[in-house]
């Protein structure tokens, strides 16, 4: 928050083509201070969440943006009574400060519990969530945008669902799919745990002839409650379908409220179809299946199959490069490792499994599910959207980016072998490191062990920390001044 300030203030902002609501003539003096110090948190889709916040869904092309942050965003602007004074733009740029600022640190606690629970190595779980601490979508997740939100809510649900706490995570996972439309996906872990709860009973020879009928009892109630959990998560994305249907494709909309003439001439200007202002319905309310998300994605975004692979757009496909990799060995890796485990999906009990000694850490069993979720983003993030957002599309959503990154630095940088208080490899002495007057319990930070000690580690640690620092410090600069990075 500190640094997009200082960078919002030292840098002018670019002419962008986005969207930017009109705003008041006159600010008071503390709205004045709330947009030089908070204004860098605003830009880009936030400018979408902030106005829907404040108005509602007033523009049809604010329906690619899900309720669930902005009316968070609105319910604590509400409570924030010392803000009362300030405008709505200005109250709710504090209230997105406010609320990711709590939102990104749980999201890297519940990906810390998520790690420990699949990885079965906490110091790998550790390591993980630190990354995610500087995520190169970093930018995202303290700007006015669902990220955070998003990371939280899904990586609590999968935690939870680890635990067999299973309406616990169908709850968690339905809330994030009221944030961001790819929560829709997330049914699949639900999906997948519980074919696999039923193919382990399955090997573990309950399918004598005598148990087929309750057999059958229990397909037939994993099927009813698989059903109705995916019911649960595709809820509030169903719902808010149909909230603009009403909205937007009811006979005789009125929306009770006068729109300000220059939102109405941005409107005309831009060509931005207006909620309750008499004219042609729009053509996806004809549709068999009125979805308003897919529509505004085509027809304003031009977001569809390889539409994106042109010869302009190479800029963007090299930004999105770092990820892409990673992604695309993260899934080579953990394949080639457990080959058998893959082409039975997961489902069949390896013998070191029978025996409790089945493989801890980023190869394990249990990560099966998660590669498969991250790579299916990954392909259809590269193929379909467009290809610069991806590194906050897998950041927020998918935990192996921060297990692999983790992983590879355990397993390729030395310093982090070392339990003593010299460098292995080169014998100078670490800085960084824990005194031994410490506590028993205490620790170094791994991450700031390997800043404090660039010279020493590993170029393959310095691709991984310059990759997450760089894109972290990249994004401050760049997105907060409305320069292309989202």
């Amino acid at each position: 928050v500190v640094f997009q300030a200082v960078f919002n203030l030292l840098i002018p902002d670019h002419a962008a083509d986005a969207f930017s609501p009109p705003r008041p003539v006159t600010q008071g003096p503390w709205d004045a201070l709330v947009e030089r110090l908070l204004g860098g948190l605003g830009r880009w889709d936030a400018e979408h969440f902030v106005f829907i916040a404040e108005r509602g869904y007033l523009l049809e092309h604010n329906c690619a943006f899900l309720p669930l942050f902005p009316l968070c965003l609105r319910a604590l602007a509400g409570l924030l009574p010392w803000a009362s004074h300030l405008q709505p733009r200005s109250r709710l740029l504090l209230s997105a400060a406010l609320l990711n600022a709590l939102l990104a640190p749980l999201a890297a606690a519940a990906l810390l519990g998520l790690g420990r629970a699949v990885l079965r190595q906490p110091r790998q779980a550790f390591l993980a969530a630190l990354l995610f601490s500087v995520s190169p979508a970093g930018v995202f997740m303290a700007a006015a945008y669902s990220e955070s939100a998003f990371a939280f809510l899904a990586f609590s649900a999968m935690w939870q669902l680890e635990q067999g706490h299973s309406w616990l995570s169908t709850l968690l996972f339905s809330l994030a799919s009221g944030a961001r439309a790819n929560g829709l996906i997330n049914a699949g872990f639900v999906l997948y745990a519980r074919g696999k709860r039923f193919a382990l009973q399955l090997q573990l020879g309950s399918a004598s002839p005598r148990r087929l009928p309750w057999l059958g009892k229990q397909l037939l109630s994993l099927a009813s409650s698989a059903a109705l959990a995916c019911a649960g998560i595709f809820l509030p994305f169903a719902l808010f379908q149909y909230y603009a249907y009403l909205r937007f494709c009811g006979p005789g909309t009125d929306l009770g409220q006068a729109v300000p003439e220059p939102l109405l001439q941005l409107a005309r200007d831009k060509g931005y179809r207006v909620a309750g202002v008499a004219g042609e319905k729009p053509p996806w309310c004809s549709q068999r299946f009125p979805l308003v998300y897919s529509y505004i994605q085509d027809t304003y975004w031009n977001v569809g199959f390889l539409r994106y692979f042109e010869l302009r757009q190479i800029p963007n496909f090299l930004l999105a490069l770092p990820v892409t990799l990673l992604g695309s060995w993260a899934a080579w890796t953990y394949i080639s490792t457990n080959p058998r485990h893959c082409l039975t999906l997961g489902l069949e009990r390896s013998k070191s499994e029978e025996r409790g000694k089945a493989r801890d850490g980023f190869c394990g069993p249990a990560v099966f599910v998660y590669v498969v979720h991250s790579t299916a983003l990954l392909l259809f993030g590269f193929s379909c959207m467009h290809v610069q957002v991806l590194t906050r599309f897998l950041s927020s959503s998918s935990p192996i980016l921060y297990w692999f990154t983790a992983y590879l630095l355990q397993e390729h940088e030395p310093l982090l072998w070392s339990t003593g208080t010299d460098n292995p490899t080169s014998g100078k002495p670490l800085r960084g490191k824990p005194h031994s007057s410490r506590g028993k319990g205490t620790s170094d930070n791994p991450i700031v062990r390997l800043l404090l000690n660039w010279r020493s580690i590993t170029p393959l640690s310095k691709s991984i920390l310059g990759f997450f620092l760089g894109y972290w410090l990249l994004g401050l600069i760049l997105h907060c001044n409305f320069l292309p990075w989202t």
